[in-house]
């Protein structure tokens, strides 16, 4: 059966046996091996990929029912050389440890911060609790999320607000200033406030 499936932005055709998992439409025919294999019991979350920007676990779906749709896999997160703000927080903030999960639970940190961009801890808890970390590193992960959304919003913000009708219908111009800080300096003020704490647990109060 020929189907037709936009991959990453790229239109992809394949011709495919009905019964071909998606997972191993991903990884055997197309060569996109971010997407893992991990318990083929729909339980680990390792497959996830976005099917038409929503999380599913390819091993749970046929890749005839993609026909037609769009999947993004961890390989399309960058952009023009430029890793998306999911990927650089999961690096600064230490979400990974193995690394086997890690796409799948970028994947679901970047379709949650799509459509809630400020998520609460409890939010960004429940978004991954079909992701198993079977090396316990939720901590680290839930802050990466946390960042990333963060940062997202430091580039989404404008570089100056313009104020007008002040006082007789002058203008006022309020470029951005450490308010807004750049997406890695919000990561790197993050990563210092969390030393600076460690520091205060391990040694108490002086």
């Amino acid at each position: 059966m020929q189907i037709t499936v936009t991959v990453n932005g790229a239109e992809r055709t394949a011709d495919v046996e009905p019964r071909l998992l998606l997972v191993h439409l991903i990884r055997d025919v197309f060569g996109l091996t971010g997407t893992h294999v991990g318990c083929d019991t729909s339980n680990c979350g390792a497959c996830t990929v976005l099917l038409d920007g929503v999380p599913v676990k390819s091993c749970t779906m046929f890749g005839v029912q993609a026909d037609g749709r769009s999947i993004t896999t961890v390989e399309g997160l960058a952009q023009d050389g430029q890793l998306h703000p999911i990927q650089s927080a999961f690096k600064e903030e230490h979400g990974l440890q193995c690394g086997f999960c890690t796409p799948a639970m970028m994947l679901t940190g970047a379709a949650l911060l799509d459509r809630n961009p400020q998520p609460t801890e409890e939010e960004i808890r429940w978004a991954i609790s079909g992701n198993i970390c079977r090396c316990t590193g939720y901590m680290n992960i839930v802050k990466a999320i946390e960042a990333a959304g963060q940062a997202m919003a430091t580039e989404k913000a404008p570089a100056t607000t313009s104020i007008t009708g002040v006082q007789g219908g002058g203008s006022r111009e309020a470029k951005r200033s450490d308010a807004n800080p750049p997406a890695r300096e919000v990561i790197r003020r993050r990563r210092r406030g969390s030393e600076e704490m460690k520091g205060v647990r391990r040694w108490g109060p002086r």
